[in-house]
């Protein structure tokens, strides 16, 4: 497992967090108005079609490491160039909605007039230019699943050093390129991810990783295809849950002020540091569960188990100590507004609070995931955050006037109440002796 993890981990170090905090740093540069459309932009917008391709890669990245355990290897070739068309759909789809409907969607987060107009240019650009992370996200889905998570780890660094490059440049002006402002910081996110997305591509053609695409895996397989939508859907809904969740909490923080929703929006990302570093073992763990039960092997696949969450736990609990031990300094490093530091710190300590369980739950939900069980995770989250999050956090927030600590209060028990049903359901071992949904069709090559 931590042969697997170290290269997931490394990754998520350079292209999740170290891309985050300078990222965020250079965007914070040009202005609240600005850091906040970026960040609302992330964090909402741009979320939903995240969430729609991750699901998409925990699917496939399921049923490709199972493949390989079942030592079917050409199976899984063609399990991959089917994901590849069904990407390329995806981000045709995504790019025609954004651009067509990017003024109505970012009304829709309450943001001020000011964000409104430097905003649009962003959002127009995200989802113009979507293919990038849609690519990158599907291709290392693919190549984790066959057990390689090198060839991922050096396609970020190699993305990330050029996007952050590139967003220096073009955002103000260095070595030559045009200020750009806040249109810069999507101009470098395209620069690197079309460099990164062409070295991805070459090594799944080329035959340079476990899994080699041919021409004959991109003939469409519409029953392979329907098979992958349907294992992709609820890990997807899973996700956009949470992300509904989100987007009307920054709508809530919207009414309750710009500083509180400038503090929120800038809290999300720096919290999104700790699941970045973390979510690596968990990975780690779901493909050691698919190829173990792929292989017929059970008791594996519950060692696979149990030690994810004794990896996993050891390193989100550190990270939560020293996210409550310097939430204010961290916050101070990126604002120097003193209502935007007080309520930002506050939520990083519910934050820092809620990575105690979900330590155990991202394990949990991705093991499920490897083993073919996309359904029950998907309806636990789903009940949890509308019917305890969503609500709680409108109760606790407006009618018993908490204002943003009762939306940060009601995150936190919502992730007990989420970890705690779905520990219950992996508890019954239901997920090792059976797979939901469809079985995957025949493929004899």
């Amino acid at each position: 497992m931590l042969i697997l993890a170290a290269p997931l981990l490394a990754a998520s170090l350079v292209g999740g967090v170290t891309f985050q905090l300078v990222d965020l740093k250079f965007i914070t540069s040009l202005g609240d108005e600005s850091a906040t459309a970026v960040i609302v932009t992330n964090q909402s917008l741009r979320q939903i079609l995240i969430m729609l391709v991750l699901g998409a890669s925990f699917g496939a990245q399921g049923l490709v490491s199972r493949q390989v355990g079942e030592g079917r290897i050409d199976a899984a070739e063609h399990t991959a160039g089917q994901l590849v068309l069904l990407g390329f759909g995806l981000s045709v789809l995504f790019a025609v909605a954004g651009v067509t409907f990017a003024e109505p969607l970012l009304r829709a987060m309450k943001v001020s007039p000011a964000v409104l107009a430097v905003g649009l240019p962003y959002v127009r650009l995200i989802f113009l230019f979507n293919f990038g992370f849609v690519f990158l996200i599907l291709f290392s889905a693919i190549l984790n699943g066959a057990g390689d998570t090198t060839t991922p780890l050096l396609i970020t660094v190699a993305q990330t050093c050029l996007s952050l490059l590139a967003e220096w440049c073009l955002i103000f002006g260095h070595l030559g390129a045009p200020v750009l402002g806040i249109e810069g910081v999507a101009m470098g996110l395209v620069v690197g991810q079309t460099a990164a997305l062409a070295l991805a591509f070459r090594v799944l053609v080329r035959g340079e990783s476990r899994v080699h695409l041919r021409r004959r895996h991109f003939i469409p397989d519409w029953t392979l295809m329907r098979h992958i939508t349907a294992l992709s859907w609820p890990p997807a809904l899973q996700m956009i849950s949470n992300f509904l969740v989100t987007v009307f909490f920054i709508r809530l923080m919207g009414e309750l002020g710009d500083k509180a929703q400038t503090a929120y929006s800038i809290g999300l990302r720096l919290g999104m540091v700790g699941p970045m570093l973390s979510f690596p073992v968990a990975g780690a763990c779901s493909i050691l569960v698919g190829q173990s039960l792929g292989s017929g092997n059970r008791s594996r696949a519950w060692r696979s188990l149990g030690t994810g969450i004794l990896l996993h736990s050891a390193l989100l609990w550190g990270i939560a100590v020293a996210l409550a031990l310097f939430r204010r300094e961290v916050v101070g490093f990126f604002t120097s507004d003193p209502e935007v530091l007080r309520i930002g710190s506050e939520l990083l300590l519910f934050q820092a609070g809620a990575y105690g369980v979900l330590a155990f739950y991202f394990v949990f939900f991705r093991a499920l995931q490897a083993a073919g069980d996309m359904t029950t995770p998907m309806l636990i989250s789903l009940g949890s955050s509308l019917l305890v999050t969503l609500p709680l956090g409108v109760w606790l927030a407006i009618r018993l006037g908490w204002g943003p600590t009762g939306i940060f209060t009601a995150g936190l028990i919502g992730a007990i109440v989420v970890t705690t049903l779905t520990g219950l359901w992996v508890a019954t071992g239901r997920w090792t002796r059976r797979r939901a949904g469809p079985s995957p069709p025949p493929f004899s090559g």
